[in-house]
Formats: C-alpha cells, sequence, structure tokens
C-alpha cells in the first residue's frame, strides 16, 4: 500500500480507478469491452499485468453478474436455457487463466497492446449492425463447443474484448440481432470470469481491495447501461463500442510503446 491509503495505490489514483470501473461496468453491459478501460487503468496505475488481469477479474465478474440478471429480469434471455453453455464458459475461462500463469510477465505486456489495437480495429472497420436476427451459420450445439470454449478461454488468458467477442459471435454465427447477442452474451461472461477469478484467486496477485471498490462501481454502471441498451439497442451498442476500444487500445499502446 501507498502512504496512509486502505487501497493499494494512492487516493487520487483510486478515485480514477472507481470511476473507470463504473465507465467499464455501463459500457461492458452494452457493448462488451468494459476490459478495455480496466485493464490499461490498471496498468497506467502501477499494476504489473498479472496484477491488472487477476484485479480486473474480480470487479468484472461483478459487473457481469449485474448486467446478465438486469438482461435476465427484462425478458431479453432465459438463462436456464444457457447453462449448458455457461458450464463450458467457466471451465474454458479457468483453463485460459491457468495459462496466463505459465506466460512470462515481459511477454504479457508485449502481447497485451498488440491484442488491443487488433479489437480496436476489427470492430472499428466491421460493417454496421442491427437489432433484426440474421442468418444462422452454426447450430446451437455447435456453437456451444466451438466459439464459447474458443472466446471464454482468451478471456481467462487476457480478457479484454471478450464481451465484444461473445457479442460478435451470436451476431455473425448464432445469427442473433445485436441487442439479443448483447443479453446472451453476460451469462457467459459471467461464467468466464468467474472461472478465470477462481484461479487468480490463488496466485496472490488480486488488489483485493480496490478491486472490491472498483466491483461496485461495476454493478452500477452495469445496471445503467443495461436499462439503457434495452431501451436503445443497436444505435447505442456500435458507435460506444467502436470509440472505446479504438480509444483504449490508443492509450495502452502510446504508455507501452510512447
Amino acid at each position: 500500500m501507498q502512504g496512509n491509503t486502505m487501497f493499494e495505490v494512492a487516493y487520487d489514483l483510486a478515485a480514477l480507478l472507481i470511476l473507470a470501473g463504473f465507465v467499464a461496468g455501463f459500457v461492458d453491459s452494452i457493448a462488451g469491452g468494459g476490459g478495455l478501460i480496466t485493464v490499461p487503468a490498471l496498468l497506467l496505475s502501477g499494476a504489473n499485468p498479472v496484477e491488472a488481469l487477476a484485479t480486473n477479474k474480480l470487479q468484472g465478474t461483478f459487473g457481469s453478474a449485474t448486467a446478465a440478471l438486469s438482461y435476465a429480469q427484462a425478458g431479453k434471455v432465459d438463462p436456464k436455457s444457457q447453462l449448458h453453455m455457461a458450464i463450458i464458459s467457466l471451465a474454458s475461462g479457468a483453463t485460459g487463466a491457468l495459462l496466463a500463469h505459465l506466460v512470462p510477465t515481459e511477454v504479457l505486456r508485449l502481447i497485451m497492446p498488440v491484442i488491443l489495437v487488433a479489437v480496436a480495429l476489427f470492430f472499428a472497420l466491421k460493417p454496421g449492425l442491427a437489432d433484426s436476427d440474421r442468418v444462422q451459420r452454426l447450430k446451437p450445439g455447435i456453437f456451444a463447443v466451438t466459439a464459447v470454449p474458443l472466446i471464454a478461454a482468451y478471456d481467462g488468458f487476457f480478457g479484454p474484448g471478450t464481451g465484444s467477442f461473445f457479442m460478435i459471435a451470436f451476431v455473425m454465427l448464432a445469427g442473433y440481432g445485436v441487442l439479443k447477442a448483447t443479453a446472451h452474451t453476460k451469462l457467459l461472461n459471467f461464467a468466464s470470469n468467474f472461472g478465470s477469478l477462481a484461479v487468480f484467486v490463488f496466485s496472490g496477485a488480486i488488489w483485493w481491495w480496490i478491486g472490491a471498490a472498483m466491483a461496485i462501481a461495476q454493478i452500477a454502471g452495469a445496471y445503467v447501461g443495461a436499462k439503457l441498451a434495452v431501451r436503445i439497442g443497436a444505435k447505442l451498442i456500435k458507435p460506444l463500442l467502436v470509440v472505446t476500444s479504438t480509444a483504449m487500445a490508443a492509450r495502452l499502446l502510446w504508455q507501452v510503446w510512447g
């Protein structure tokens, strides 16, 4: 800890991280990609890559749980129909987190900005999406054993952009409209977060105090964001996703290589 602060960082940095948690919860509940805000913010606050990933899982788990509950209460998704996918997502998230522990910190530090830039470019160049359903390219069973474990393992290994990847997979492969895809993303994102968090708990890398404060902010942001997304849909989701991923990728790239 620094000075007399109860957090692992100084109070001014703690305030910024808590704000980042709220904004990330808001953004993640709508478009996914909340980790594009919180992971760079934690790195900029002095966390090493493993500490940033571990603490992000702690606070992100609460945000994704809040969003999943909000969409279910709004009648946009039936959680029971997703239980088999959620179990696969949980196991794959834990596997990804185990792999992250095997990768040296220096490698993670180099990989992070590259992945963030790729995420930003992908969403910035993607054609517009709508709330209407489209052609289903994968049957639910195939989707569950291909797209779900791949994205969930990425969540455990790295994380930022996972919600967005799940959302795009539901749109492009399962044939869902944007709002329906976003709603179905949240339980799977919660499961992969929880699975990876269970691994990171034993790493000793979690910043528990600031992570708990960010989690409270995440809950508030996710609640507000989910309510707004249900009302507005794709008109809000797409632009917010593009702006957020682009800005955060550029910011971290400047910090690491600038």
